[in-house]
């Protein structure tokens, strides 16, 4: 949207410099709202349900610039722009790349015009105000990770507003990300999946303080929502991904089968059949990993082998697996309808771990072993008596793959240079440090008035 909106100010330039008539008014209407259309709560409430369209969109290729990006998922056929994230050499014309950014900055205004109009919103407004504050936290949350400083516009901004256009120092993107998911927690309840509430805000809080090292308030979070009544793990691993809105689930992102407004398309990317032939496959890091802390269930749940007519006993790394978590029963071939989970008890369980850890090697805390003991009982594992950091990067991995967590991961337990290196030099790609961060797309940078800069390296 901001760059819709610039451009739309260019193209005003223009008309305005070659015409030249006094009629032409340069004012730009920056938002529908000034037109006068928010007048209820009825129209504020499409708004926020607005913000969740907006949602669905931005999502459906993230695994290309996370999981794709670490060493738990390829292509079948490295073509394109697609090979650039798995050889850990993105450019900054990559369309994926630049696509991602755009759709959530479009959410980002999708929620600050709710935030604008909340006086016609009427009683409903402290809840429509945490709506769109949480959902505006996740997409700066996903922003500033990817991209390190990103220009921070909390307002509904028109073309005239070049202020905006430059970046901003991750703290202070943070300290907005904290105060909306603090407002959020206080307005919210908990009557959501598909919708933001308290516990969800609550669980990405926890995050974001992990990846601040805020550990003790990261705990405190994470304790309160393995303790909210009602949340609990879902019986089975196959449960979590093929029962909707099961137990487990915080936040989900919503889809419908054989609904072209509110279907997705990543269920069948994730596969042969696939436009690409196959994206988001397991790489054989990833296999390994199943093979040694898997367990049966979650490997069987996880992993699906091409040839389902001769799958071997174990996985086989040198064979191609692709993601079982969201197979899809639509009859229509992109119309998928499987939700895509954002926040479940089982992050913040492993979560909680990582908050008693607080940047240390290994902890036999009582309290660390339940929750880690919750994961590997479904799993139907063992459960030692001290927790180190290896063990817990090896849980998540195989807990939570598919899922894009891991590349958040090996960054926020200072692991990334380190493994991904590992990987790079195992398969015959050059990574750098500069690889952590996504280049800023060339088209943002065209249309910012010299105000963006690029990322080192690129």
């Amino acid at each position: 949207m901001k760059q819709i909106q610039i451009i739309t100010l260019l193209v005003m330039g223009i008309i305005i410099s070659s015409c030249g008539e006094d009629y032409l008014d340069p004012t730009p209407v920056s938002s529908i709202g000034s037109n006068g259309f928010y007048k209820n709560e009825a129209e504020v409430q499409a708004a926020v349900v607005n913000i969740y369209d907006g949602l669905q969109l931005a999502v459906q290729r993230e695994f290309a610039i996370t999981e794709m990006r670490s060493d738990n998922t390829k292509t079948r056929s490295s073509e394109g722009d697609w090979a650039q994230f798995e050889d850990l050499n993105v450019k900054s014309t990559n369309s994926t790349v630049a696509d991602y950014w755009a759709m959530f900055y479009n959410v980002i205004f999708r929620a600050n015009t709710v935030l604008e109009n909340l006086d016609a919103a009427g009683d409903s407004a402290p809840k429509f105000e945490g709506e769109a504050k949480f959902t505006r936290a996740l997409s700066y949350f996903n922003l500033v990770r990817l991209f390190g400083d990103v220009p921070l516009i909390d307002k509904v901004i028109g073309p005239t507003d070049t202020d905006y256009f430059d970046r901003d120092s991750t703290a202070d993107v943070y300290a907005l990300i904290i105060s909306d998911l603090q407002t959020a927690i206080q307005n919210l309840d908990n009557t959501y999946k598909g919708r933001a509430s308290k516990v969800a805000a609550q669980a990405l809080l926890a995050k974001v303080y992990l990846t601040l090292k805020n550990y003790g308030d990261a705990q405190d979070l994470c304790e309160d929502v393995i303790g909210t009544s009602g949340i609990t793990l879902a019986p089975t691993f196959r449960d979590v991904f093929y029962t909707e809105r099961n137990s487990e689930i915080l936040f989900a992102i919503e889809y419908v089968n054989d609904i072209a407004d509110n279907s997705q398309d990543f269920s069948l990317e994730f596969t042969q059949n696939g436009r690409v032939r196959g994206l988001n496959y397991a790489t054989p890091e990833l296999i390994a990993a199943f093979n040694n802390y898997g367990g049966v269930a979650r490997t069987a749940t996880s992993l699906i082998y091409d040839d389902t007519s001769t799958t071997p006993a174990i996985p086989d790394p040198l064979q191609d697996y692709r993601c079982g978590k969201f197979v899809s029963n639509s009859t229509a071939n992109q119309q998928n309808g499987n939700d895509w989970i954002v926040l479940r008890l089982a992050d913040v369980l492993l979560m909680h771990v990582e908050a008693i850890l607080a940047g240390g090697d290994v902890t036999s805390s009582s309290s660390a072993i339940a929750s880690f003991k919750k994961i590997r009982d479904r799993a139907g594992l063992p459960t030692g008596s001290n927790i180190t950091k290896e063990d817990l990067l090896n849980e998540r991995r195989v807990e939570l793959a598919f899922e894009n967590h891991r590349f958040f991961d090996l960054v926020r337990l200072g692991v990334a240079e380190q493994v991904l290196s590992d990987f790079a030099t195992a398969n015959g790609i050059v990574f750098t440090t500069s690889d952590l961060l996504l280049p800023i797309p060339d088209r943002e940078i065209g249309v910012s008035f010299g105000k963006l800069t690029q990322n080192p390296g690129y």
